[in-house]
């Protein structure tokens, strides 16, 4: 009886970004006591590992990477503060691994010297962040055409970034709807090589969770179940798990508009703060939600192309998937294929999201969004599993 518990619980485990999360609670007497400190958890040896892989870092560079990333991610909120109406946005730069902060050209020496004393880079900028999120939420009630791709306040460029997809910015469509844009506030036009799409893929093997003949991934355990894509399925649909048995329903879904889910688990699972690293880094725990500035570093982990990772591009990006627009995205340079959708976007063992969709693939590269994860469990009133 011991035996068979102990396998289940690995399983359980395994399966926590595969497709699957238990239900429950782990029993104390299974369960892990991390040692060490928080960043020491975060800078494991298997991550260190991934970021010297995917940007091409040394051991000592991506410790100092990290711990740079964390210092500007606790500096954000102070500086946004101390830059008020002026403030244009803000960024991680990782040539000098520090938080640079745009503030409008009409702030006062007294606004840009305390952004300063933050310790953040300050840059002066035209526009504030209030003017280009205005411009954006009117882009945002445009019907846009299939070859735009997507759009979002971009800081450093500050503008607001229209991506293009290759080929299609002569489309007659295109052009109005750039004509549009323009209208609205200051826009910068750009080409991406394909057009968005889910990463919701038919039943394959590996480690799923099934709704109908979709497979999707786990997003992050919450107390009473877990967080995935509400692409993958409506309020109601029942999930199955890697051995075909039930598991849950999914009690809220949002998409398009949102892409965004939760399901309730049951039936002998139960949860735990757990990212699979799939063999490429330890498993990492999950410690809290904190939201990592644009520049920043982030991973991610499905259940088809296992632990990537990449940049934080931009935020508050509106997608245009062939189904319609989804709001409020973050744009990553990880890739993803299909089957990865829901599944984990963490930065050190900070949860951020869960992936909606991209383009390209992981051999030959490209883009990928995530729902923030602090919307979703805002939006359902959950509380996320922590280590």
């Amino acid at each position: 009886m011991r035996r068979s518990r102990l396998r289940h619980l690995g399983l359980a485990t395994l399966l926590v970004l595969g497709g699957l999360t238990a239900a429950g609670t782990l029993p104390a007497s299974a369960a892990d006591t991390p040692t060490g400190s928080a960043e020491d958890q975060a800078a494991s040896a298997g991550l260190l590992d991934a970021m010297q892989r995917d940007f091409g870092l040394t051991r000592a560079e991506a410790e100092d990477r990290l711990a740079a990333e964390r210092r500007a991610t606790d500096l954000a909120p102070t500086a946004r503060r101390a830059a008020g109406d002026a403030f244009g946005g803000s960024w991680f730069d990782a040539g000098r691994g520090r938080l640079t902060v745009a503030v409008t050209s009409d702030a006062s020496p007294t606004t840009v010297r305390a952004v300063a004393a933050t310790g953040a880079q300050v840059r002066t900028v035209e526009h504030s962040a209030r003017r280009l999120d205005a411009a954006k939420n009117r882009i945002d009630r445009l019907d846009a055409p299939a070859g735009v791709s997507s759009w979002h306040v971009d800081p450093a460029a500050n503008s607001v970034v229209v991506d293009v997809v290759r080929g299609e910015r002569g489309d007659n469509d295109v052009r109005h709807f750039l004509e549009q844009a323009r209208e609205a506030g200051p826009v910068t036009v750009r080409t991406v090589a394909s057009a968005p799409s889910t990463f919701a893929a038919g039943t394959v093997g590996g480690d799923p969770y099934y709704t109908g003949n979709v497979r999707c991934s786990i997003g992050f355990s919450v107390h009473g179940g877990f967080v995935t894509a509400g692409h993958c399925g409506g309020t109601g649909a029942a999930v199955r798990g890697w051995d075909g048995s039930h598991i849950g329903t999914f009690q809220g879904s949002s998409f398009p508009g949102d892409d965004y889910a939760w399901v309730s688990v049951g039936s002998g699972w139960w949860t735990v703060p757990v990212v699979l690293g799939w063999g490429t880094v330890s498993d990492q725990l999950v410690r809290g939600s904190n939201e990592a500035p644009v520049g920043a570093s982030v991973c991610r982990s499905g259940s088809t192309t296992h632990w990537h990772c990449g940049t934080v591009l931009a935020k508050n990006e509106t997608v245009n998937y062939s189904q319609g627009a989804v709001h409020q995205m973050t744009k990553t340079s990880v890739c993803a294929e299909g089957g990865d959708s829901g599944g984990s976007f963490i930065s050190g063992d900070q949860a951020q999201g869960v992936t909606s969709g991209g383009w390209g693939n992981c051999s030959s590269g490209g883009e990928t969004w995530f729902q923030p994860v602090n919307e979703i469990l805002n939006r359902y009133g959950l509380t996320l599993h922590t280590a």
